[in-house]
């Protein structure tokens, strides 16, 4: 039966995708030229691997939602699932390369966009298992099938610099919130009464407003505790 190996090269942009996405390059070779494969049905499954790298004040403060104080990471920081593919392999006898997407979603609840979103710069490791069945010929020609083993793994690093220029290319200077439509519904009558235009100065108002309520009740506290200290 073909020894099959798994490899990632490196990861590509994928420029006229319709979505942002980039793409692993994935060799698949296979030990046993005599016993050629005629079709792969693969599943691949892609994890970040968080743990191993460094992390500025910045980036911690903004996985914070993620991982939760530093102090905690070696047992919060878990692998992140980033995406499962399925894939059809086409015939070859020694070795072949196909492009495995790698899907870069802005939405907030994928916990793979909160990590990527939350780096500066730096390279991201990450692993890849594979699944699957192979059909292949046998030296007499007869067709068999087999099972791709549970331990077939490949590791690569993509840079989170790759991960912002596929977002920049489809949304560029922009991200997106998505919100329940009763949230959505109040936000639009919101932004109707105060006659405020566009969307990011509504946001920038709601901040604001809440920030000087953050002001004030720092300032009353404040009082309160030096009229405190001055009737001791």
């Amino acid at each position: 039966m073909p020894e099959l190996g798994f490899y990632i090269d490196d990861v590509a942009a994928m420029p006229h995708a319709a979505t942002p996405m980039l793409a692993a390059r994935l060799r698949v070779e296979n030990a046993r030229v005599l016993e050629p494969v005629h079709s792969i049905s693969l599943n691949c499954q892609i994890m970040i691997e968080p743990l191993g790298r460094g992390y500025s004040a910045a980036e911690e403060a903004r996985l914070h939602d993620l991982f939760g104080e530093r102090e905690r990471w070696a047992q919060s920081m878990k692998p992140l699932l980033w995406t499962i593919a399925v894939l059809r392999v086409k015939a070859f006898t020694e070795t072949i390369t196909i492009d495995v997407p790698l899907p870069c979603t802005l939405d907030f609840d994928v916990a793979a966009t909160k990590y990527f979103y939350g780096l500066e710069q730096g390279e991201i490791r990450a692993s890849a298992t594979f699944s699957g069945t192979v059909f292949y010929a046998r030296a007499d020609g007869a067709l068999q099938v087999m099972q791709i083993p549970w331990q077939s793994e490949a590791r690569f690093q993509v840079s989170s610099a790759q991960w912002r220029a596929a977002i920049d290319a489809h949304y560029p200077g922009n991200l997106w919130l998505r919100l329940p439509r009763e949230t959505f519904d109040r936000l639009y009558r919101y932004k109707v009464l105060k006659k405020i235009p566009r969307w990011e100065q509504l946001v920038d108002h709601l901040i604001d407003q809440a920030e000087q309520g953050d002001a004030v009740e720092r300032a009353v506290q404040s009082v309160l505790q030096h009229a405190a200290g001055s009737w001791h």
